[in-house]
């Protein structure tokens, strides 16, 4: 690794072999380095990834603000939830989990009260970010001894739902939760009868809903299929075809998004199973 920038004595920016930015923390590790020197890797104590909407110059601010005991906590957390969540799962998370485990400590050792918009939502939508999220709490009590509220799985939740989408800003994903929200209640008006938030069909819908939000990030389509099965499947299933082009309208409207025929096929498929799961025809 060759130094980048030099934030102080003990903070520096440097690229990798893979030329991934990279911001190094270490005792004196900055002293009488220059751009373009060899990084003295034996000194580094710590290392963070930058990128996905967090810059260099933040994650410096995040060191000298946040306890050092409060980001072991958090890379602890942050390894545990790639192993049981998935590989999507990086180092880029853990600068804003640390930034909001830290300050949610410094509010219950305060005793200050805060509510989080769309807790039905994330709660149902998210079940395994959501399970984890809880066991991340049991282990902020075990290191701290503070007892976050139960209520904060709601936004750690979010966090491990944002990584999916490289860790960019979590007001994107609290948006695409609002999205979520409202195709489920375009899909229960066709069908006229409520879904089981709970059920494996569900689920099954909106990880479906998911991939399409992170292939639209990408500018990706989905696989292939012929048109005209489209028509087959709304031979059989008129009300399934007519919210899956609601949902496209939803879309296109919210986001600008062109959304395949192809895409409104897969969308039209998983609101068939979930009508023959609620009996709706």
């Amino acid at each position: 690794m060759r130094v980048t920038k030099v934030f102080n004595n003990n903070v520096l920016l440097a690229t990798d072999d893979a030329g991934t930015d990279v911001v190094l923390m270490g005792k004196g590790l900055g002293f009488q380095t220059h751009t373009g020197d060899p990084v003295r890797t034996q000194d580094v104590e710590r290392t963070f990834v930058a990128g996905g909407g967090t810059t260099p110059e933040r994650i410096v601010a995040f060191v000298e603000e946040i306890p050092a005991e409060d980001i072991d906590l958090t890379e602890q957390i942050v390894a545990q939830a790639r192993d049981v969540l998935g590989e999507h799962i990086t180092g880029h998370l853990v600068v804003p989990l640390a930034d909001h485990i830290s300050f949610a400590l410094r509010r219950a050792r305060e005793d200050v009260q805060i509510t989080y918009p769309l807790q039905w939502e994330v709660l149902h939508l998210y079940p395994r970010e959501v399970a984890f999220a809880r066991q991340a709490l049991d282990l902020v009590r075990t290191a701290t001894g503070v007892e976050l509220p139960a209520l904060e799985a709601v936004p750690l939740a979010l966090h491990f739902v944002n990584a999916q989408f490289g860790a960019g800003e979590l007001s994107r994903t609290v948006e695409m939760t609002e999205v979520f929200g409202a195709v489920l209640g375009i899909v229960e008006t066709h069908l006229g009868v409520p879904l089981d938030q709970e059920s494996l069909d569900v689920a099954r819908f909106i990880t479906h809903l998911r991939y399409l939000f992170v292939r639209q990030q990408r500018g990706e389509s989905a696989p292939d299929m012929q048109g005209v099965l489209l028509d087959a499947v709304r031979g059989q299933h008129p009300l399934a075809v007519a919210a899956a082009v609601d949902v496209q309208g939803l879309l296109r409207e919210r986001y600008d998004w062109t959304v395949t025929g192809d895409e409104v096929l897969y969308l039209a498929l998983h609101v068939a199973r979930l009508a023959g799961a609620v009996g709706a025809t």
